[in-house]
């Protein structure tokens, strides 16, 4: 697979990148076995860009990661890119809090290493802002982790551009990891312009809409308690009857193109300039490979209108709270 330039920080990557938030149990029970095989099949399809967190099952989806790409870590560690996120803590009263105070972070950074079996973090990500914490603390903090040569690269996830600007005044916003799909747009004002602007490396998660824009998803479908969506109204009666019609008709333009309509989904996301990056999960070795072809896709201008002319009709989806991630 091709490679692509992330903004500013220079690296090498590719522009599918294998995210591990499914291994957290936010998705249901977690088989660690074909999480494993999962991961060595993307590798395999050619996926040097792997993305993961501290909150993903604290530990869990990292140790997994850290697992499945162990003996490859070895061989040549520069190969891979290694992104994982922090910032986010359990609290016995509150439940999850953000937290990016310098403690914290350089706790969660050291634990993230150990699990991952790194000796240096790619790319370290602040999951959510905290309003709890001036922004000059976490940038002094974040700056000691490159210093001690913990951390390469620094970046931020679910930002405004705002508060981007705000941490920028202490150390370079060098990517950010917002969520963005067919369904869910609201980056393309603000957000997006300031990224390509600065230069700032964007990494989209939720590329299918956390499941919707699959092709698996239909109005019989239904989620375990333990996953999140079981829980969204989305996913529930008028809601979901309407985006699936949608989807279906994304699927027909994406016949027509000879793709699918996760590669259609995927291929739209990385369509937009100011996109170097999406983020998919896959427990199914067939589902990687789909996802992975989706860097094959090339959608023409007729096409994107076409997209925009089916869309049009979707209710939004966004994926669960903060609180929850």
């Amino acid at each position: 697979m091709d490679t692509v330039t992330l903004g500013v920080t220079g690296l090498q990557v590719t522009p599918v990148a294998y995210g591990t938030w499914q291994f957290g149990g936010d998705w249901g029970e977690v088989d660690e076995e074909a999480a494993v095989a999962a991961i060595h099949r993307a590798h395999q399809l050619g996926v040097n860009f792997y993305d993961t967190a501290q909150a993903y099952g604290f530990g869990t989806a990292e140790r997994i990661l850290g697992r499945a790409l162990a003996d490859r870590l070895q061989a040549d560690r520069d190969a891979l890119v290694i992104a994982t996120k922090g910032g986010l803590r359990i609290d016995d009263d509150e439940g999850l809090v953000r937290d990016s105070s310098p403690a914290w972070l350089r706790r969660g950074a050291e634990e993230s290493l150990a699990n991952l079996g790194v000796d240096c973090i790619d790319l370290y990500q602040l999951h959510w802002p905290d309003p709890g914490t001036p922004f000059e603390e976490t940038g002094a903090a974040l700056h000691e982790l490159i210093d001690e040569g913990k951390v390469r690269h620094v970046g931020v996830s679910n930002f405004s551009a705002g508060q981007m600007e705000e941490l920028g005044r202490t150390i370079q916003v060098e990517t950010l990891q917002p969520p963005y799909h067919l369904f869910r747009r609201e980056i393309e004002t603000g957000v997006l312009p300031y990224c390509q602007e600065h230069d700032v490396g964007v990494l989209a998660y939720g590329p299918l809409a956390h499941g919707l824009l699959g092709g698996t998803i239909d109005e019989e479908t239904t989620f375990p308690e333990d996953d999140w969506r079981s829980k969204s109204s989305v996913f529930q009666d008028d809601s979901l009857e309407r985006n699936l019609r949608v989807v279906r008709r994304l699927g027909e333009l994406a016949a027509e193109r000879g793709a699918t309509v996760s590669q259609l989904a995927i291929a739209w996301t990385l369509a937009n300039p100011a996109v170097h990056v999406a983020i998919v999960g896959a427990r199914g070795l067939d589902h990687i490979e789909e996802s992975v072809g989706a860097a094959r896709v090339n959608l023409s201008p007729e096409d994107l209108l076409r997209i925009e002319e089916i869309v049009s009709g979707a209710i939004e989806v966004a994926g669960p709270s903060p609180e929850t991630v």
